[in-house]
């Protein structure tokens, strides 16, 4: 007896871009996730907004804020990967999910009364920095203990069109709510209060997963060396040291949206911050889209992801040379295209290619490596349009992404030749075809 068609209506799970979603595991998380990121993308605003409703704050009261809410994943990331190696991950994210979700309720409870301070700001955005440094590579390896190998590179890129789905929905249900709840400080925390209880999905999600068909590796026992053996470990693999210099370049030099759109849309064209706004859902636009494809792959070639850098390079270049605000916004999905295409690729591969007892480590060495540039390349891409002018600082991230196609190239031609060099090679240690373009 064949199987019916599914109905006009109704989204095939088999289908090759939705065929993670067949796993009941992942699809309950993917649940779970899509509400939580709504939540999460209407907090980054309510936030922003709340630190420009309390007296005296401007930008530089801004930028500390994101700046204590990102550096424990500097800082942290790295040890995170240890503990993600070394515990269940699906227990290991519920509990962070429930730490960021009472630094959320805490900061929207303040608000609604009335009584936020920019050190209360401070402070919690530091605590939910640290729940976000130990939930990233957790999250990030659990992806393929639900799927299954031959399923996380679709799984990666639904994450990444959930994530982006996001990050178009959320901004404007937050400011839509902010605006009718009056705009004032209780109105962001009310929206923050959202945010926490959006957390609940995920962890109830978690719960109600069926652990024996999910694909977990034993935990690692505790031993002295374990991130030091992480790093020796990615130090033998050609392609995922050549991906690493690829994320270091283009996270460094080129993913300054926020900054370089704000210059460009300021500077160049003249325009206000609702066509600021505007040019961060055309990015978004480009993201999903780049998701939905990465999706629909059965597998990840070396050769898409020095492609996707590259292209992104060049993006960024024509984009700095744009003549006009339309043309600029018209022409920056395809900037959002080419960055997902190549996060994606590199987070699949990673995993792909990661002995699962190093999974946990590997993935957080790789989120702070994305991250981890930014504190560097900003300063410079931000003096850059101070000094020469808005368009050069696409111009130049752009020509710096290219350099680092080269550099990784190098290198991982470099690292064939060491390794192959050796008397004796670990089959554990270098994946089968790691060396081929």
């Amino acid at each position: 007896m064949t199987r019916p068609p599914p109905r006009p209506d109704e989204e095939d799970p088999t289908s090759p871009t939705f065929r993670s979603l067949s796993h009941q595991n992942y699809r309950r998380y993917f649940v779970g996730s899509i509400v939580s990121n709504v939540g999460t993308w209407m907090q980054r605003v309510a936030q922003d907004w709340l630190v420009l409703t309390i007296p005296g704050n401007g930008g530089a009261a801004l930028g500390i804020t994101t700046g204590l809410q990102f550096l424990p994943i500097l800082l942290l990331s790295p040890y995170a990967g240890v503990i993600a190696d070394r515990f269940p991950k699906r227990r290991l994210l519920q509990v962070t999910q429930a730490t960021m979700a009472l630094a959320s309720l805490l900061l929207g409870v303040i608000a609604v009364l009335g009584v936020a301070e920019t050190w209360h700001v401070y402070v919690i955005a530091f605590a939910f920095g640290i729940g976000a440094a130990f939930d990233a590579p957790a999250r990030q390896a659990f992806v393929s203990e639900m799927v299954g190998r031959d399923d996380v590179t679709n799984a990666v890129g639904l994450n990444s069109a959930a994530f982006n789905t996001a990050r178009i929905v959320g901004p404007a249900l937050a400011g839509v709510l902010i605006g009718l709840l009056g705009g004032g400080m209780e109105a962001t925390g009310w929206v923050i209060l959202v945010n926490a209880v959006s957390y609940l999905a995920v962890i109830w999600q978690l719960q109600r997963m069926d652990v024996d068909a999910l694909q977990s590796p034993a935990p690692t026992a505790r031993r002295p060396g374990m991130l030091l053996e992480g790093v020796r470990y990615l130090r033998g693999q050609p392609k995922m040291l050549m991906i690493l210099v690829l994320v270091f370049f283009a996270g460094t030099f080129g993913m300054n949206f926020q900054m370089t759109s704000a210059l460009m849309a300021t500077e160049v064209y003249g325009k206000g911050a609702s066509e600021f706004g505007l040019l961060g859902s055309a990015l978004a636009v480009g993201s999903l889209t780049g998701a939905l494809l990465a999706a629909g792959r059965s597998r990840v070639r070396l050769r898409l992801l020095v492609l996707a850098a590259t292209g992104f390079g060049v993006a960024e270049i024509v984009a700095g040379t744009l003549p006009s605000y339309l043309a600029f916004a018209l022409f920056s999905p395809l900037i959002g295209f080419a960055t997902i295409t190549l996060l994606n690729s590199a987070n699949a591969t990673l995993q792909i290619e990661s002995d699962p007892e190093l999974r946990g480590r590997v993935m957080a060495i790789y989120m702070t490596i994305v991250m981890g540039g930014t504190p560097i390349g900003a300063p410079v891409i931000g003096w850059i349009g101070e000094t020469y002018g808005a368009r050069w600082t696409l111009i130049v991230g752009g020509a710096l992404v290219l350099v680092g196609v080269a550099l990784a190239l190098l290198v991982h031609r470099t690292a064939v030749v060491d390794r192959d060099r050796r008397p004796e090679t670990s089959p554990l240690a270098v994946p089968a075809g790691g060396a081929r373009l």
